[in-house]
């Protein structure tokens, strides 16, 4: 136990954050004068969270399949999966949906959010599946935007994956099929 040696300084490392030349007045009365200093630093946080209900539909995604469910008691099925049926309140069961339907509709979107901004002109589009009451919104990729046109309503198209899942919702789009 004597032979352990107390440290009398911390150790200097160049991780985080080292300012040179940071200017302090010498009058301590300046010191609220100071201008604050202002750093940009990256931020980094680990977010843990569930995708809960919706779990099965993103590992159909990273499987290359598409699911929906469909109500037990009135068979009521839904493209974009509910557990509970927005018919009759029943519960839903999953089922696995063609991967080919028919473009209902589509907009071309020349604005979009932080992480589409780069991707504009892109569009957006509501894909129909028979025996499906409801519509699946996502991408339409394969056709240029710049000569969308009406004559696309009706259209078949095919799901395609990512090749490496994200667990996103644009981890499958539609093209032409």
């Amino acid at each position: 136990m004597a032979d352990k040696t107390i440290p009398t300084q911390i150790e200097e490392t160049d991780d985080g954050q080292i300012l040179f030349n940071v200017p302090l007045p010498k009058n301590p009365e300046q010191f609220k004068d100071l201008s604050p200093i202002i750093l940009k630093q990256p931020y980094h946080i680990d977010y843990i969270h569930s995708y809960g209900q919706d779990s099965p539909w993103f590992a159909g995604l990273a499987n290359k399949r598409l699911l929906g469910t469909k109500c037990q008691k009135c068979g009521y099925q839904f493209a974009t999966p509910k557990l509970s049926c927005m018919e009759c309140g029943s519960d839903c069961d999953w089922v696995e949906m063609p991967l080919e339907g028919n473009l209902h509709t589509f907009t071309v979107c020349e604005f979009g959010s932080e992480e589409f901004l780069k991707e504009t002109p892109y569009i957006l589009c509501l894909v129909e599946f028979e025996g499906f009451n409801t519509l699946l919104l996502s991408r339409l990729i394969g056709v240029n935007p710049r000569e969308a046109s009406l004559d696309w309503v009706g259209m078949k198209v095919k799901a395609k994956f990512r090749r490496n899942s994200k667990f996103k919702p644009t981890d499958v789009y539609f093209v032409p099929a």
